[in-house]
Parts: structure tokens; sequence; C-alpha cells
């Protein structure tokens, strides 16, 4: 994580400020001419973008927007009408503010000039002392055209840094992480719906963001405050999210550059596929998933993703659930075709998780056991399993579901085709299996099997290995075993006699059989 601290250390400082009127007005140079504010007291945060030097009566029609001209007026000296009609000019001409030298055309602020500039909203400065406008302009132009390289410069840092992760394959929290670091405040990027697909910055201010994050997303379409920008995200004429530098210290032009710079790079980004097989939805639920299952970040912490990442957390039951095998796409359209609220992300070792978010009055088991059914229905699976645990009402008990669920689901993985299980499988369901699982990694367990199925473990013995695997399984049901392998009871019964011979044991004593299957348990658990 990047700290306040590591933006200092990385090369980049901030812009100067774009000019306002009021800095422009408190430049040394500008002080010696005594300046004074006679009109449009109220505009003078107007951004400066040129200073222009015009006598014309009718310099209105060459300007562009945000200059500052400065005038001595001697054209305009003794017509009112040309004065009112030149304030007005540049009032329509979007001009930040007129400066008028006193002098012999004006020894006083004209009124006529005051009056029309008040009306206008254009700040009318008048100085009292001499003045050579060539001073100013300088001052400023100087100014403004370094800011403008450095704005360059900070433009084409930003999308090299950003080009040369997306070529190096980064994946979206690099990327994120890179425009944090420029912009020193934390950037979140969302869908259209304004949930959060993905943050970056400093954690704490992160944290602070998406504490107050449904009444920043009902205000996203408008001005959420100052320091918040952002830029849309989109391609080939549709939009699909949009990115957020939220409260940005520098100039608003300054960040809006690195915010569109930053969208640039994430949609080429996203259109190269992005490092990973997954959309960032999907990636969005499978970090916030298995920060909850690592238990690393308090639960307390996480509640505010969870939150603007769209799950309902307000008086909610929460199941969690893992399904051994599951497809991602297919869990999501079981939610959806069931209406139900949750996160679904892939874990390690082959299975998804999916936390159902459910309303206080709905009924947990019901629908857990339907949305068991309507899986096997997706699937066209009839032995597929949900490992659930129970229901939690309260968001700090969530990670401890999860790792209960993923538990279950572990300790049935591949054995579904030979158990009888049922559509939802719990703790209380797993039995013997589950604690073996547990106990996998202890070197007395390890050490116990290797001794109980050391006739089996190399050469001819794996062929065997599976044939009493499916044998204990099915409770020593012969009949099914054979069936299963697809071989005759007299050809069965061999090759359990060859077992038996290989192990030193006799299957039909129950302490020997059960000594052999837990054994075989934790081999299978210890292989994975």
């Amino acid at each position: 994580m990047t700290t306040t601290s590591e933006f200092r250390h990385t090369g980049w400082q901030p812009l100067e400020p774009a000019l306002s009127v009021r800095q422009v007005l408190t430049l040394e140079r500008v002080q010696a001419g005594e300046p004074e504010v006679v009109a449009g007291a109220g505009q003078l945060d107007r951004p400066v973008r040129w200073v222009h030097v015009a006598e014309a009566p009718d310099v209105g029609v060459m300007l562009s927007g945000g200059e500052m001209v400065l005038t001595t007026g001697v054209l305009l000296a003794g017509d009112e009408a040309k004065q009112a009609e030149y304030i007005q000019s540049l009032h329509r001409a979007e001009a930040a503010a007129v400066v008028l030298g006193l002098g012999r055309a004006f020894p006083a602020p004209p009124e006529v000039m005051r009056r029309a500039a008040e009306r206008c909203g254009l700040p009318l400065v008048v100085l009292h002392r001499p003045f050579p406008f060539a001073e100013l302009t300088e001052e400023v132009q100087s100014r403004l055209v370094r800011r403008k390289f450095a704005a360059v410069s900070l433009s084409e840092t930003v999308r090299t840094a950003l080009t040369g992760l997306i070529t190096a394959g980064a994946p979206l929290g690099r990327l994120l992480d890179e425009v944090a670091q420029h912009g020193g405040c934390p950037v979140v990027v969302t869908n259209l719906a304004h949930r959060v697909l993905a943050t970056a910055g400093e954690r704490p201010a992160v944290d602070d963001v998406l504490r107050d994050w449904e009444r920043i997303a009902r205000q996203a379409g408008g001005s959420v405050g100052d320091g918040w920008i952002s830029a849309e995200l989109g391609g080939r004429g549709e939009r699909w999210g949009r990115l957020l530098l939220c409260g940005y210290r520098g100039d608003t032009a300054t960040g809006q550059l690195l915010a569109d710079r930053a969208a640039e790079a994430l949609v080429l980004h996203r259109m190269l596929g992005g490092g990973s097989a997954h959309t960032w939805e999907e990636q969005s639920a499978q970090s916030l998933v298995t920060d909850l299952v690592s238990g690393v970040v308090p639960a307390r912490q996480l509640l505010p993703r969870a939150r603007a990442a769209g799950l309902p957390v307000n008086r909610r039951t929460f199941v969690p659930l893992v399904v051994p095998g599951g497809e991602l796409g297919q869990l999501e359209r079981v939610l959806r075709v069931l209406g139900l609220s949750g996160l679904v992300a892939e874990l390690a070792d082959d299975a998804t998780a999916v936390l159902l978010s459910l309303a206080r009055d709905q009924q947990a088991e019901a629908l857990t056991a339907h949305f068991a059914a309507r899986l096997r229905t997706e699937t066209g699976e009839p032995n597929a399993v949900v490992a659930a645990a129970d229901p939690r009402t309260d968001w700090d008990d969530v990670p401890a579901g999860l790792r209960e669920a993923r538990h279950v689901a572990d300790a049935v993985a591949d054995s579904s085709a030979v158990l009888d299980l049922p559509a939802v499988v719990r703790l209380r369901d797993v039995h013997l299996r589950g604690l073996v699982r547990l106990l996998r990694d202890d070197p007395h367990v390890q050490s116990f099997a290797e001794r109980e199925l050391d006739g089996l473990l190399c050469g001819a013995g794996q062929e065997l290995l599976n044939v009493l695997r499916t044998y204990l399984a099915t409770g020593r049901n012969k009949s099914r075993t054979a069936q299963l392998h697809h071989v005759s009871r007299p050809a069965l019964y061999r090759r359990l006699e060859a077992i038996q011979t290989r192990l030193g044991v006799d299957l039909d004593d129950f302490e020997q059989a059960a000594s052999v299957h837990i054994a075989l348990l934790a081999h299978d658990a210890q292989q994975g």
C-alpha cells in the first residue's frame, strides 16, 4: 500500500495551481501599481488563461475566453456608449477580467464602465500608479507557460507508466496504484450502477471514502465536492464505468488531465483482457471474498467495501456457501434466476464461494436448498453438492462461516459420486472425513497413512487403491463397488483379496477396515 509519505518520494510534484484573477493581483509587480477592484469582486477566482494588452474598442472579437485584458482606455475616453459596449463585449467573450491603468484618459475609475462591469459580473480593476504592462504580461505568461509544460510532462509521465504496466500484463489494481501515486489521493472505479469495482490509495483514506459511499453514489451524476474529479470509462460508443479521484488536492484542470489519462489506460487495459480471464466485477468480488476467508483484514474493516460493491449488509442474514468444482458463471446465473443477492468468487482448489445476503424474514434453510436444487438443474449434475455453513446475522461471523463452508467442501471433494450426500452438505454431514481433512497436515497422520497403505502406493497398487477407495466409501458394498468399476463380482473378489494380501489386513474386520479407511482418507486429503 502506498502511503502519504511515499507519495513525496516518487519524483512527482504537484503542478502550480492555475492562476486566478485574485492571485494575479497579489503578485509583487502588480501590487506596485496599487490595484483596486471596483467591480465584480465576487468573480476574482476566475482562472486566467492568458494576458492580453489591447487598446482597440472591439477587442472582444479577438478573444477566446479566459484572458485578462490590460488597457489604458485611451480610445474610450469621452464616449460613454463605447465604454459600456467595451465592457459588454469583454463579457460576451468570457474574459477573465479587465485592468484599466488610470492616467490622462481616465484619471479616476469611469462610472459607466464600473456600473456595466458590476451588472455583467466582470472584474474591473484599476491601477492607481503608472505601471508597465509588459512586466505584468511577462510575469503571468512565464507562469502559465511553465505550468503548461509541467502539465504536458505529467501527462506523458502518466501515459508512459500506465502503458508500460499494461504491456507487462499488470492487473487492474497495479494500474490504479500508479494513478493514486501520481494523484496523492484515493482512486475508485465503479460500474454504471455506481458499485465499486476497485480502489487504490492509502487504506485509511480509501476506507473513509467507502464508508460514505452511499451518499457519494447518490451524487455521482453531479458535483460530489471539491477535489472530486471523474472520467468516464467506455469505448465504441458505450459507457460501462467511471473513474474517480477522491479528494484531489491540486487544481481541477490538472486533476482532470490525470483522470482522463488514467481512463484511457483503463479502457485499453480492459480491451486487451486486463491480464485476467475475469471481469473487473468478478475480480472485485474475488478480492473481497479472499480477504474475508483469509482473516488477515478484520471483517468490520471490509464492511464498507462490501456495501460499496453492492452487497446488502444492513439487517441481513448471511449464508456462506462453497461449491466444489463450481463454475462462476453458472453460480451467477443461479443467483439471477432465483433473484438472490450475493457475492460469487473463485477460491483455490477448484472451488467457488457464494455469500448469500438475505432479508431477515427470508427462510435461509429453504432458500439454500432451493439454490442447491437449481444448481443441479443448471449443471445437469445430479450429484452436485453445495457446502454450507450455518446462517450468520452478524457480519463479523461471516469469515468463520466461509472457512467452515470451505472445510466442508474440502471434505466432500470428489466424493459425491460414491457417497450418498444431500444437495446441501453441512459440517454435521462430513463426520470422520471432515476431521481427517482438518488433521491432514499433521506429521503423525501422514506417517500413519504411509504405513497403513504402503503396499498400494506404488506401481500396480494404484489401481487397487481406487477399488479400495470405492469399496470403503460405499460402506463395503461389494455390488455397488463392482457396478461403479464395471467389473463382475468374481473379478472384484479377486481384487479385494489382492488388496488384503498387499496390506496384510482383513477388511471384514471392522477395526482393521476402519484403520485402513482413516489412512485412505488422510492420504487423499494430503494429495488434495
